[in-house]
């Protein structure tokens, strides 16, 4: 397992991160458990998780997530050996249950670390994350930008200042931002320099095959400004495995439990998967492996945040350690992104 460091922090993190938004809804704890177990041998030491979860968020599950990684912490006692990342949620729909409708101020940010405290059995989180935006703007595939400055709600500062607060007080050691905007991460960066506030480590965006939008903005400012990507749905909800090529869904999968998430399932997504799935075959690897090592491979790319609902699917994504990644492949790759290109923004 390779390792880098995270931002201008002192976070040494792995290639692969554990993520676990199925604990507690697709995963039983002793799965979970199980999950984390594989990885730690493997030498994955990032775990990624976030309040809401698991998806989908309704209230008789929220936090479950968080519980199952707490007590494996607990139990296996190896709370110095792991970087726990987890996220505070904002507004939006299916969220009145956080909160009775989470916002980003001081009191719901107060109130978040210490439900994650509770519920991770820790008394403090390595990377602590603004899950998605106070403000309206494009996030979660939202194309056509409309500008509404007064709806943007609990400005950034605020929020940023109650995040330094923790920090100063020892219950976060970093803090990251997720599904933001080149300008979301400029703002962020110009207050830390301007008020000495803390400095965002980290960005966690959507990146794969399928969606290769962070390279027109946000790559540059990620190099510049160290602030590694952390990629979520490198695999495209499973999609660029393969495992639902010509119209499958496999029972229990994600899709077949929740068809509604078509966001990668669009005809043209599919015509690409299946242009990716023919260069996996012809080069010899498993489509997970091309897929996770193509992330992997990028020079913004911190870690690739991996998730599986068996332990077979996760020593699948594990193999992707172990794959070249050559300009031949790179070339390949390149050519079928111009014949279609970012089909599922």
């Amino acid at each position: 397992m390779q390792y880098t460091k995270l931002g201008t922090t002192g976070l040494r993190v792995s290639r692969l991160c554990l993520g676990s938004m199925t604990w507690g809804e697709q995963n039983t704890e002793a799965e979970g458990h199980a999950q984390l177990d594989r990885a730690l041998a493997a030498g994955i030491n990032f775990i990624d998780t976030a309040e809401m979860y698991p998806i989908p968020p309704r209230a008789g599950s929220q936090g479950k997530t968080e519980s199952i990684l707490g007590s494996w912490l607990k139990d296996r006692g190896v709370r110095d050996q792991v970087i726990v990342a987890t996220k505070v949620a904002g507004p939006g729909r299916q969220m009145a249950h956080l909160r009775g409708g989470p916002v980003l101020d001081a009191s719901h940010i107060d109130r978040a670390v210490a439900d994650s405290l509770r519920r991770l059995q820790t008394d403090y989180i390595d990377l602590y994350q603004v899950h998605w935006p106070q403000r309206t703007t494009n996030y979660f595939g939202r194309l056509g930008y409309v500008h509404r400055p007064q709806e943007d709600g609990v400005p950034i500062e605020e929020s940023l200042q109650a995040l330094a607060r923790h920090v100063a007080a020892g219950r976060v050691r970093a803090i990251g931002i997720s599904n933001e905007t080149p300008w979301g991460l400029a703002r962020y960066l110009r207050l830390s320099d301007e008020a000495g506030l803390p400095r965002v480590a980290s960005i966690q965006n959507p990146y794969n095959l399928l969606n290769r939008i962070f390279e027109i903005g946000l790559s540059e400012m990620s190099l510049r400004e160290n602030v590694g990507l952390l990629a979520y749905s490198p695999l495209a909800f499973g999609v660029l495995t393969g495992k639902y090529a010509g119209g499958k869904r496999p029972s229990g999968s994600r899709l077949e439990r929740f068809p509604n998430y078509g966001r990668y399932t669009n005809q043209y997504a599919i015509a690409a998967t299946e242009s990716y799935l023919e260069l996996a075959l012809a080069h010899g690897l498993s489509p997970a492996s091309l897929a996770l090592a193509f992330v992997s491979a990028q020079p913004f790319t911190a870690s690739a945040i991996i998730g599986a609902t068996t332990l077979e699917q996760l020593e699948e994504n594990l193999a992707s350690v172990s794959v070249a990644w050559t300009p031949e492949l790179a070339q390949a790759v390149d050519a079928i992104h111009v014949a279609h290109p970012n089909p599922a923004p």
